[in-house]
């Protein structure tokens, strides 16, 4: 069968049944998320790294790998977000809250996070994906002490217009650093704009550094809405 004679795509519509709004690609989001909800729950966080042990060390190869081959240079990419109704300090505080103590909350804004918890010397450990790749890796030096690195980045936005910046290297248990992480809030008329920038080595194959846009971008929009429904 040539291209031209291909068969039509199937279409397939709700038409009537569920009381609820939504599409059926919502109904299905929805039963994913409580199920996966439920595997993280009982599992617990150490059952989830005891389960994941295989390809967190594969994942943290591919990074240490990638960082060594890249010699200290990194590629950057920023995702922008804009939100109505809610200002960048009301949602900063809520996050401050959620990183201080609501590993549940981190966890359930987006279904590749396994572990958000603060871990030794002030460092804030995450087990997610970088790609495909399933990676245990530390944040440190959120605010000021760590924006020394930054002051110099291309994707620094002006201090007027983006008030609420935060920065961190994102490094392994051994110290190798493999990444970093430039966050930048700035109110509007009707709400803020979020400039979300992730740093990969540049070793790294395209398509990690376009997934973790698209990690930004999911992870972030929930916090948001889960930000504003905390204030309601």
């Amino acid at each position: 069968m040539t291209d031209s004679q291909a068969l039509p795509p199937v279409i397939v519509t709700l038409e009537s049944g569920p009381a609820a709004a939504g599409s059926i690609d919502d109904f299905e989001l929805f039963y994913s998320r409580r199920a996966l909800d439920r595997f993280r729950a009982r599992l617990g966080r150490q059952g989830l790294l005891d389960l994941l042990a295989e390809d967190i060390e594969k994942g943290n190869s591919f990074l240490r790998e990638s960082a060594l081959a890249s010699d200290g240079s990194f590629e950057a990419g920023t995702t922008v977000l804009t939100a109505k109704g809610l200002t960048a300090g009301e949602f900063l505080s809520w996050m401050e809250k959620a990183f201080a103590g609501d590993e549940e909350a981190l966890l359930a804004s987006h279904p590749e996070h396994y572990v958000m918890a603060p871990g030794a010397d002030g460092a804030f450990n995450v087990v997610e994906n970088i790609g495909p790749h399933v990676c245990s890796f530390f944040m440190g030096g959120w605010g000021t002490d760590a924006m020394a690195w930054a002051a110099d980045a291309d994707e620094l936005l002006p201090e007027s217009e983006f008030p609420h910046k935060m920065s961190s290297n994102l490094f392994l248990a051994d110290g190798t650093v493999v990444g970093r992480a430039l966050t930048q809030f700035g109110d509007t008329a009707e709400g803020f704009t979020a400039s979300l920038t992730v740093y990969v080595p540049t070793s790294c194959p395209q398509d990690v550094l376009e997934h973790h846009l698209r990690h930004y971008a999911v992870e972030f929009r929930n916090w948001i809405d889960v930000a504003a429904a905390a204030r309601a």
